[in-house]
């Protein structure tokens, strides 16, 4: 899809539209949980601008919105010069929906027992397509239930813009997928299980689908080293939870919901360097007595949230080294 057909508005997400949401769910989006600070550039693409925009600066709402707003941009609508020299610098890489859509599909195959679950691929050399099963998902693994997939926890590494997390659009091609059904992110599939079932297991019913959709993006992880991607890595599992809410209910939510969700994605999608566990530019310095106060934040080891089983966005901050050697 040449670039000149994409309706922008759908795939560079407004910051400023955000920022008029209010509730600190902006400034909520940029927190590094680890440093308490904000997560920063960790990039020179943007040093052109001048001060505050090279390696180490934060990225700040006042460097995003207002005169600066569409400063950070998705990796399609970037100009080929700046796709080809954040290839060669830190082998970023376009990830077509269809090759996301076949490696998630792997995923549920192995954990439903069956083909075909969420959708069917017609495959061939030159046309990559699936067409999504519009029915309700159905059935369970013997054992299983949808509860046990919404809270099963997945991870992306080196997420980037997170593809394989939510898939508004094709990060290829810009095609905005407006059919929620359509969309193969790992989220998208736990958010559409919520659609499906949340409703029909309390009498609040909205409030049940808000705890359940709450509980899958508790359950979603992901980390990028670029500061600028992985705000909208961020942005876009907002944006998604907002998008299949307002599919759900007919309205979005109000902005504290908002701002819960925001809580639970700043701590589950973080800034890291995959090879170090630390911040990247960085020498992580493990302290195993006083983790938090031996050390300076930024030479931390990173940290994520291990969230509680209740239904409250609460949980143990754990340093993700330690977490994968269980």
């Amino acid at each position: 899809m040449p670039i000149d057909n994409i309706d922008i508005r759908n795939i560079d997400l407004s910051e400023d539209e955000i920022l008029s949401w209010g509730q600190g769910i902006l400034q909520t989006l940029l927190l590094d949980r680890t440093t308490g600070h904000n997560i920063y550039w960790a990039t020179d693409d943007y040093e052109s601008k001048g001060e505050g925009y090279t390696f180490f600066d934060e990225i700040t709402i006042e460097k995003i919105t207002g005169k600066n707003a569409r400063t950070i941009q998705p990796r399609i609508l970037k100009t080929s010069k700046n796709q080809r020299n954040r290839s060669r610098t830190m082998a970023e890489v376009f990830t077509p929906s269809w090759i996301c859509n076949a490696q998630n599909n792997l995923i549920d195959e192995a954990w439903f027992g069956r083909k075909d679950v969420f959708n069917r691929v017609e495959d061939s050399e030159k046309n990559h397509k699936w067409i999504p099963i519009e029915s309700k998902i159905t059935p369970f693994p013997e054992g299983k239930t949808w509860k046990d997939y919404v809270t099963a926890n997945r991870m992306e590494i080196a997420c980037g813009e997170a593809p394989y997390l939510c898939s508004r659009f094709d990060a290829t091609t810009g095609e905005f997928f407006s059919n929620l059904n359509m969309r193969i992110g790992l989220l998208d599939r736990k958010l559409r299980l919520v659609t499906e079932n949340a409703n029909e297991e309390v009498s609040d019913k909205t409030a049940g689908w808000r705890r359940w959709a709450m509980k899958g993006c508790q359950a979603t992880y992901g980390f990028e080293y670029q500061g600028d991607n992985l705000l909208l890595a961020r942005e876009a599992v907002l944006w998604s939870y907002r998008e299949y809410y307002k599919d759900r209910w007919g309205r979005y939510p109000i902005a504290p919901a908002l701002k819960k969700i925001a809580e639970i994605i700043s701590w589950n999608l973080w800034q890291m360097d995959g090879i170090t566990y630390g911040l990247p530019g960085y020498e992580p310095k493990e302290d195993v007595e006083h983790p938090d106060n031996s050390i300076l934040p930024e030479c931390r080891l990173c940290r994520v949230m291990e969230w509680t089983a209740n239904f409250t966005p609460t949980g143990k901050p754990t340093i993700f080294k330690n977490l994968i050697k269980r």
